[in-house]
């Protein structure tokens, strides 16, 4: 471990001592060895946060935007697009990156495929899919025999989605209802300023106003919102976090926060306690709720997972 990750870790190891001492038991990390698995397993997470980060600090190829680019990354191409003030189409990118995930076979070529319109010349962005979703559905019908043909599948935590434009659980009817979610000729922008103006201008309850909103999405369950809303923040796109990691409907994160507390809580006490905790730890719901996923998975052994 890196000196900086060791002193990370002990400032981690305090804190949840402190904590299970003066605030709450902490059963689930009595044993020595949890401990220091959950902690390792904070540190990763911490990284992963950290990331988005180091790479809006970095210069970005021009080629990391073009879909037709064997390096084209979506990513990126939001944090080039932002920065040229077209914030529409970095949170549209943004979307389909957490929509379609990155492929474990082939990276990011289904998106560049969509995105691309599989090297016709014009793109799908922001502005031709939000003026007219339905022929976007046309295209996606038209060429999906041709898409799957790639066999690149979508992501890890987005294995059962389907490409499908008819489909009620299909890519078609996921990016329509997002469409619709944003509602033009409103703006992403509009979307946010309207959360945070029901929130008084409170981060957190500004993300969770979007977070309850984004049910309307198709085929966007608890963590495709909360990962898409999580990013948009993380990019400087919106000035909102999360105060809880939402774990209504979790599993993974659930289970993590069960074996820590110990009992059979439901999601609503344990949203609260994780949040608590984060704050005796300094560390955000993104950090918490990755954490403890990865670290039920393998509570005696420490390993590496990635989404």
């Amino acid at each position: 471990m890196r000196p900086k990750d060791r002193a990370r870790a002990d400032s981690i190891e305090r804190a949840l001592k402190h904590f299970d001492e003066t605030r709450q038991r902490l059963p689930g990390v009595d044993d020595a060895i949890r401990r220091s698995v959950l902690i390792e397993q904070m540190i990763e997470s911490i990284h992963r946060v950290e990331y988005v980060a180091a790479i809006l600090a970095r210069n970005i190829s021009e080629k990391r935007g073009d879909p037709n680019s064997e390096i084209f990354d979506p990513l990126r191409a939001a944090i080039l697009h932002r920065n040229r003030g077209n914030r529409d189409e970095a949170f549209w990118l943004t979307f389909l990156f957490i929509h379609f995930g990155k492929s474990s076979r082939c990276g990011w070529k289904l998106i560049s495929a969509i995105y691309g319109r599989l090297g016709a010349g014009q793109l799908w962005d922001w502005n031709a899919v939000s003026n007219n979703p339905e022929q976007f559905r046309d295209w996606l019908r038209q060429n999906e025999k041709e898409l799957k043909e790639l066999q690149c599948g979508f992501g890890n935590h987005r294995k059962r989605e389907s490409l499908s434009a008819d489909s009620k659980q299909g890519t078609g009817v996921a990016i329509q209802s997002y469409v619709e979610w944003v509602g033009p000729p409103r703006t992403h922008d509009d979307k946010i300023a309207e959360a945070l103006d029901q929130s008084a201008g409170d981060s957190r309850k500004a993300f969770d106003f979007l977070y309850k909103s984004m049910s309307a999405v198709r085929r966007f369950g608890r963590l495709a919102k909360f990962d898409y809303l999580a990013m948009t923040a993380k990019l400087g796109l919106a000035p909102i976090s999360p105060g809880i990691p939402y774990l209504e409907g979790a599993s993974g994160p659930l289970e993590g926060a069960r074996l820590l507390f110990g009992g059979k809580h439901d999601a609503a006490t344990l949203d609260a306690y994780v949040a608590d905790l984060g704050s005796e730890l300094h560390l955000g719901m993104q950090v918490m709720e990755d954490s403890l996923c990865n670290w039920q998975k393998s509570p005696d052994r420490f390993k590496s997972f990635r989404g």
